[in-house]
């Protein structure tokens, strides 16, 4: 494998895909926790009311990069469903990371089991727990269930 192969040109290789998923989901998460923690600590959100609107930015932000760069055969024929699917993925991932967030800042924060992080950062904790679940998650459910190698013909030689 060529390092051009990794970063250009379409493939089914699921191993290049999730490579460059990497990048994209990084991208993605920068956006969603930088707005996570713009909404809390600037202007004043709840943190769980926060996180789904930037949950919504990153998802957003998250489809059309992987639609550009890594996913180029849909089982759907459709943008519009291909999107109501990638979302609904995205919206289980929420709920997950809804749940992780609120484990963190409802359950464990106030036991304050580390006592150097102060109680209202939890959430934060949660959000890099929830980050690495949900994109497992997105990449896996993403890849099998809405964008398959064989969903289309095979590609064109270029």
């Amino acid at each position: 494998m060529k390092i051009k192969e990794l970063f250009s040109g379409e493939t089914d290789n699921t191993f290049i895909q999730f490579f460059r998923y990497l990048f994209v989901g990084g991208f993605a998460f920068v956006v969603d926790y930088g707005t996570l923690m713009l909404l809390v600590e600037v202007f004043g959100f709840n943190a769980k009311l926060a996180a789904v609107v930037a949950f919504i930015l990153g998802l957003i932000v998250n489809y059309i990069l992987s639609t550009l760069w890594i996913f180029k055969n849909s089982k759907i024929g459709n943008r519009l469903a291909e999107f109501a699917a990638f979302a609904v993925i995205g919206v289980i991932g929420l709920g997950i990371n809804e749940l992780i967030i609120w484990l963190f800042d409802d359950v464990i924060a106030p036991r304050k089991p580390l006592d150097f992080i102060p109680e209202d950062k939890y959430y934060l904790i949660g959000k890099l727990v929830s980050t690495a679940v949900v994109f497992i998650w997105n990449f896996a459910a993403r890849k099998f269930i809405i964008f398959n190698k064989n969903s289309t013909s095979e590609e064109e030689p270029k």
